[in-house]
Parts: C-alpha cells; structure tokens; sequence
C-alpha cells in the first residue's frame, strides 16, 4: 500500500492515517472514555471516509488493487457507519443487534481475505488488518450477546488497531523524507521501501 513515482505521490500514509485516527477516536468511544459525539461522526464522514476514499481512487491510478479496494472498501464503511448511526434520527429505521452483528460480521470476513494478501506485504500491515479482523469478532461478538464487557474489550483493541495504522502512515512518510529507514515497517515489504509493487505481484 505504497508506491514511489516520479509524478505522483504516495497516497497511502493518508489513507492509514485517515483509517487510523478514525479508527482511535471511535474506539475511545467504545472503551467508554466518552460518548457518541460530533467529533466521531465527522471523523467518520470526512477523514475516516472521504479522504480514505481519495486515496483508494489515487492507488488505483499508480495500479495498486490492493491498495485501491483497501482504502476505498473502508472510507465508504465508514462513511455506511455513519449512516447507520444518523439515518434512525432521520426517521428511518433503527437497525437491531442482529443486523448490526450480520453488517460487522461481513466486514470481518472481507478483512480476513484482505489480511491473506498482506502475508506477501509488510509485517506493519499484518499487524494492521490482524488487529481488524479481532475487532471485528469482537464487536460481532459484543452484538450478537449484549455483553458490554466485551465492547470495552474491543475498544481498546480497535484503539491498538488503529495505532498500527497510524504508525504506518507516518512511518512511510518520514522514510520517503529522510530517504532512509527511520520507522521500521518489517520485512519482507520495508527492504522494498518505498516501492514494494513487485512485492504485491510476486509469485
């Protein structure tokens, strides 16, 4: 999910640092520090959502379909997520523990597949998408059982999640900056750094 190009720049710290901070900010939510707030929901809509958005549509143009379904899938889950939390004060109606358990549940398992790809990526990345698809039982979990524990649980694993990512975006910008190693992605994609297309397409 990075790219180096002599006309383009590297869209993927901003769609980590998008999904990341995101990612941070509603899961402090969900460990119960605070509330439901604006804050979140225009996280949700704009960084989280739009900005991962324009990033996937920047991946697609350097050729990258990981990285371009990647960003796009998860800025318009995002952008869903909001949805469902503001359409109910709509009118429409609200969607129950069961639904709300089958929405995440399938989220979890497109996670899973995109986690098997990032086995021939970064350990950073592994790390990244490991932490989501846990999340995403958990909160699968938290849904289908009412058990409130386990939503506190998950916040501070989608709090860690959202870390990685957030590590992993400012780490491919300080390397391309300082054109050397300075944060650590692992192996095998942070030998290629900050190009590891081949990498993606390597048998």
């Amino acid at each position: 999910m990075s790219h180096s190009s002599a006309s383009l720049a590297n869209p993927a710290p901003l769609g980590l640092l998008g999904f990341g901070m995101t990612t941070v900010l509603l899961n402090l939510h969900n460990a119960g520090f605070f509330p439901m707030t604006s804050a979140i929901l225009s996280m949700g809509i704009f960084f989280g959502g739009i900005a991962q958005v324009i990033a996937g549509v920047e991946e697609w143009k350097m050729g990258n379909t990981f990285g371009a379904t990647a960003f796009t899938s998860y800025g318009f889950f995002w952008l869903s997520l909001v949805g469902l939390i503001v359409l109910p004060k709509l009118g429409f109606t609200t969607d129950s523990d069961a639904s709300m358990a089958a929405y995440l549940g399938v989220w979890g398992i497109y996670s899973l597949f995109m986690l098997i790809a990032t086995f021939k990526m970064s350990r950073c990345l592994q790390l990244i998408f490991g932490t989501l698809v846990v999340l995403f039982l958990l909160l699968v979990i938290e849904k289908a059982t009412g058990n409130q524990a386990i939503a506190r649980i998950a916040g501070y694993e989608g709090i860690l999640c959202g870390a990685l990512a957030i590590y992993g975006g400012v780490a491919q910008i300080l390397n391309e900056v300082y054109g050397r190693t300075v944060m650590p992605l692992g192996a095998p994609a942070a030998r290629h750094f900050p190009s590891p297309a081949p990498v993606l397409k390597a048998a």
